[in-house]
């Protein structure tokens, strides 16, 4: 394998990159678009809960209740109409997401120590946001229990009974609760998918569609000297936008590695260079460029996103999209970004996800090779 092969098959796909305005823009633009959108716009966190509410009794104690509600930072209390049909067309339209109505003689049950009610109306429309908003106003209104519990215990002369059982919970990883904290991490993932695999995906059919391909068969170059001057510029890339994406992950959303920045630096390579291999496959097999684009987003892109635990957990998945999963390289990558930037861990804990990737890895380029080498190299 001779270096002076492998530098001038790299410089042709240089110039070819800065000629063709799209590959940069593909390479460098959205990779950052999609940092500042993921980051900003994409929260799985439930906050500012639009509610609205009918207060029926308007006395000191829904008042009080109300208050409460509106001082938690979970909800946020948009409307307070006096009937029922403005409450239905606020939730129709979407103006509320959660409405509250407190009925007539809620005060005078609560004074008398009796049981009492209020009606709570969901938006179900989307499951998720609906059972998190459920369970954050089942433990406003079993706080608001536990207050009126105490005052009744005090009122005749009794001891507060504490519960058996007292939770304390403390949040590893993730003390801020925040979805962004994952979130950026794992838009690396996707990041490089776009520049390794959808980018070279393209290399090899466009030599074919342009006519080239019989003209390099003639060179004196071998099937290994061609792959890896084709996908050195694109490793670069890939690796730049990586080293750019944790820049920006730091100094926009204050997200910081835990663990060792070379490790990072290891992983992401190995990650690279399947991606690389995986999009040079496509391009080997498929030779059209429309065909390698579109086949490299059913195989690479969408399978990140959605089969790598990346915005949907596995663990809800049906088993034969669990299987599936398993040979998804997001899915590794992923898991060991997590571990680097929430946990703290090292290659003692993450050595099993990079064996996957380095085995995945050497198998495509194996197999890049044997192609390559059947198209006459």
């Amino acid at each position: 394998m001779k270096i002076k092969n492998i530098t001038a098959v790299a410089r042709k796909e240089f110039y070819h990159l800065l000629r063709d305005f799209r590959s940069l823009y593909l390479a460098f633009a959205i990779p950052l678009l999609l940092i500042l959108l993921f980051g900003y716009a994409l929260s799985l966190d439930v906050n500012n809960i639009e509610t609205i509410v009918i207060d029926h009794e308007k006395t000191d104690l829904s008042r009080d209740f109300l208050g409460h509600l509106e001082a938690s930072p979970y909800f946020k209390i948009v409307e307070r109409p006096n009937n029922t049909q403005k409450l239905v067309e606020a939730l129709d339209r979407g103006r509320a997401r959660l409405a509250v109505v407190i009925p007539v003689g809620w005060t005078s049950d609560i004074r008398a120590d009796r049981e009492t009610t209020i009606q709570v109306i969901l938006d179900g429309s989307d499951p998720n946001f609906a059972a998190i908003s459920s369970a954050y106003i089942s433990g406003f209104v079993a706080r608001y229990n536990s207050n009126l519990l105490a005052d009744f215990l005090n009122r005749h002369g009794m001891h507060k009974i504490n519960p058996p059982v007292e939770p304390r919970i403390r949040v590893w990883f993730n003390e801020e609760m925040e979805s962004r904290n994952f979130i950026i991490p794992g838009i690396i993932a996707i990041i490089i998918i776009i520049v390794g695999a959808l980018l070279t995906s393209l290399v090899i059919a466009r030599e074919y569609e342009n006519g080239t391909m019989e003209t390099i068969r003639a060179l004196p170059i071998g099937a290994g000297e061609f792959l890896l001057g084709k996908a050195i510029p694109y490793f670069l890339i890939a690796l730049a936008d990586v080293l750019v994406s944790v820049l920006m992950g730091q100094i926009l959303f204050g997200i910081v590695m835990k663990a060792s920045f070379w490790l990072m630096i290891l992983s992401t390579s190995l990650y690279i260079i399947v991606a690389l291999t995986l999009g040079l496959v496509i391009s080997t097999v498929t030779k059209s460029q429309i065909t390698a684009n579109q086949t490299a987003i059913l195989i690479t892109y969408l399978p990140s996103i959605l089969l790598s635990n990346f915005v949907f957990p596995i663990t809800n998945m049906p088993a034969i999209l669990q299987a599936i999963t398993r040979i998804v390289p997001a899915t590794y990558y992923i898991d060991i970004l997590s571990g680097i930037y929430l946990k703290d861990l090292g290659l003692s804990h993450l050595w099993p996800d990079l064996l996957v990737l380095f085995a995945m890895s050497s198998l495509l380029a194996v197999l890049n090779y044997f192609l390559l080498k059947r198209e006459g190299f």
